[in-house]
């Protein structure tokens, strides 16, 4: 893919922290609070796991206390990690092959942030926004030569957004996941659609 991104372009620097004791009541809270859909467990510096809104549906389904359960007892680890100049056509390969939204970035100096399966569909729309004008200037300094460049540079940078969403998208168009939580009313619902950048549900879609 020309001029690909990496996922160092498009990680969340800002992100939530928080230990293996920690109880999942307390961390729901700060998952509301941040209005982050998972957190980072660290030991130190070290990232040893996540938790996502996932684990947290989990502990409610199987009628655990939230107060008695701990981060350590529901988080996924070990935590996937990304050295930042990693593609993010790789990381989206990872993401979809694994069946996990998140993976961690981190380089020699720590933990970076994160890449959540969010970023790299919002990279995938503006990526071919953001190619497609580019492409047109170089085209446009070769028309003399070939007047079909620039219709072919358009098409080059739809297909590589194509390529990066394909990776992710489970039931074709802007649908993106079979099941989640909806960021504007926060229910659960059965079907996600991407809006303005958030993932919500049917209803929300049609407001």
């Amino acid at each position: 893919m020309e001029s690909e991104l990496s996922v160092r372009d498009v990680l969340t620097n800002d992100y939530v922290g928080v230990s293996e004791s920690d109880t999942v009541r307390s961390v729901v809270g700060l998952m509301r609070e941040e209005r982050a859909s998972c957190v980072l467990v660290v030991r130190g510096a070290n990232p040893v796991g996540i938790v996502t809104e996932w684990d947290v549906l989990g502990v409610v389904d199987d009628d655990q206390d939230p107060d008695a359960t701990t981060v350590g007892d529901v988080m996924s680890s070990p935590v996937i990690t990304f050295d930042p100049n990693r593609s993010l056509t790789d990381a989206a390969d990872v993401m979809a092959r694994e069946n996990i939204r998140n993976v961690v970035v981190e380089d020699e100096d720590g933990v970076l942030g994160l890449v959540t399966q969010r970023d790299v569909i919002a990279a995938a729309g503006s990526f071919q926004a953001t190619m497609t004008p580019l492409r047109s200037s170089d085209a446009a300094l070769e028309r003399n030569q070939d007047p079909a460049a620039e219709e072919r540079a358009t098409q080059s940078a739809a297909a590589a957004s194509e390529e990066l969403e394909t990776r992710l998208v489970a039931n074709g168009g802007d649908e993106y996941t079979t099941q989640g939580v909806c960021e504007t009313c926060g229910s659960l619902a059965d079907a996600l659609w991407d809006s303005n950048g958030q993932l919500v549900c049917a209803d929300c879609r049609t407001v």
